[in-house]
């Protein structure tokens, strides 16, 4: 979604390379997924799933965005938009002070995130990067292993392999040169 999203709307060309880059992610990505849903569940897991598959297509556009963000303006501006929150003032619950470290912690990692995404988005083109968006499920096995002692399948290893490789595709293709903001 997100490709073709970059084609449309950045008039970016979508190369075979990035293409099949997703198409193996995605593969990876339904793999682990599609172990996930084998037994018996209660009726929230649709709405789960249906839930999911909103984000993702919200998240699709979010990283077009960013690239057209990335085009006009520094990470530090980008980074501050994207935290500014209008609804904060009407939805905030004041959290426990004990909890404060990890708000903190959770925050800066965002932002960080924000501001690398962002240089990121303004030094190369969304097609070549938006495959490697699928590390995500690399990162959420590895720390649901280590943080939450969740089981590593063989299904999820497998997924996990071809991720890495549809990143590596990914990375081999040639970008085009990039005017810096």
């Amino acid at each position: 979604i997100a490709l073709y999203l970059a084609a449309v709307l950045l008039h970016e060309k979508i190369s075979d390379k990035a293409i099949w880059a997703s198409v193996i992610g995605l593969a990876g990505a339904a793999l682990i997924i599609g172990a996930r849903l084998t037994g018996d569940y209660d009726d929230d897991v649709g709405k789960g799933i249906a839930a999911i598959l909103l984000s993702a297509l919200m998240y699709a556009y979010n990283l077009i965005l960013q690239r057209q963000q990335a085009l006009v303006a520094d990470p530090v501006e980008i980074a501050f938009f994207q935290n500014a929150t209008l609804f904060a003032p009407f939805w905030a619950v004041v959290p426990q002070l004990a909890l404060l470290p990890e708000f903190i912690a959770a925050a800066v990692c965002g932002l960080i995130s924000v501001l690398l995404l962002s240089w990121a988005y303004a030094s190369a083109e969304a097609n070549i990067l938006i495959p490697v968006e699928y590390t995500a499920f690399i990162w959420a096995g590895l720390f649901g292993w280590l943080v939450f002692s969740e089981e590593l399948t063989i299904t999820t290893v497998l997924g996990t392999g071809l991720i890495v490789i549809g990143c590596l595709v990914a990375a081999r293709q040639k970008p085009e040169h990039i005017e810096h903001v």
